[in-house]
């Protein structure tokens, strides 16, 4: 399928690995132009070269910096003052007991993991506004809904997403901009990889037998019975990128593997 994107320019915000990287590869892969995002020059640059070796027909381009701070973001739109389609992947997680979590780490969940997006949103949708075209989309989760009791500063920041992208929705109704959250489940990404991966050593397991007992005793009602892979995400967010999901704005697109025990 041709989902008309070879003349339209996006943002990825921490793209340099995960489901941000795997957006980015499926957008270049539709011919778009995608400017690669990550906090520092090196993790940029590698990234980068990676991609250019997938020989994608995209243009790819790069910025680094920490989206989290307000200076970064406006170096950001200075350099690139327009983009048809907006994706706000950059976010944190860490499993933390909620008598633990301070407030400096409640604001820094919220600086990351909302604020970025907010404040992207507000640089660049002026200029969608006025060619009367965009795409805004925040990378959620699945525990914006059904929030995890090990990590609710996450959770709170993702329900937080979902609120921001409808919100936004409604201010552009009318219009050939759209806004949607997506919210992935357990995603086999290099953060949750690396998570996994030593929590399976702490528990004397291979990773594979610890992924299959976190879906049975974390998440039982994923339908899919296993962690999704980000190409699997990043393929809902690639059609959500283009012309052909005009009719589709305001709303909380599950990539959760039947994660959300609700048919609505």
């Amino acid at each position: 399928m041709n989902l008309l994107l070879s003349d339209k320019n996006a943002l990825v915000t921490g793209s340099t690995a995960g489901i941000g990287y795997a957006i980015a590869a499926a957008l270049l892969a539709e011919g778009a132009t995608v400017i690669i995002n990550g906090r520092t020059q090196s993790s940029v640059d590698k990234a980068i070269q990676s991609l250019q070796d997938e020989k994608f027909p995209g243009t790819i381009l790069g910025f680094a910096g920490d989206l989290s701070l307000e200076s970064a973001a406006a170096a950001l739109h200075q350099q690139y003052p327009a983009v048809d389609i907006l994706i706000n992947n950059l976010g944190i997680f860490e499993p933390v007991p909620f008598a633990d979590i301070s407030d400096a780490e409640w604001r820094r969940f919220f600086d990351v993991n909302v604020l970025s997006g907010v404040r992207l949103s507000r640089s660049y949708l002026p200029a969608m506004q006025q060619q009367n075209w965009g795409r805004i989309i925040f990378i959620s989760s699945e525990s914006g809904v059904q929030i995890p009791p090990e990590m609710i500063h996450y959770g709170m920041t993702k329900s937080a997403q979902i609120a921001v992208a409808r919100g936004l929705a409604e201010t552009v109704a009318g219009s050939g901009i759209t806004v949607n959250s997506v919210l992935p489940g357990p995603t086999r990404s290099r953060g949750v990889e690396t998570f996994v991966s030593e929590l399976a050593q702490q528990n004397g397991q291979d990773q594979e037998t610890f992924e299959a007992d976190f879906v049975e005793q974390a998440r039982p009602t994923s339908l899919i019975k296993r962690f999704a892979r980000t190409d699997e995400v990043a393929a809902m967010v690639c059609y959500l990128s283009s012309p052909l999901a005009s009719a589709t704005t305001g709303a909380a697109i599950r990539v959760d593997g039947g994660v959300i025990k609700s048919a609505f």
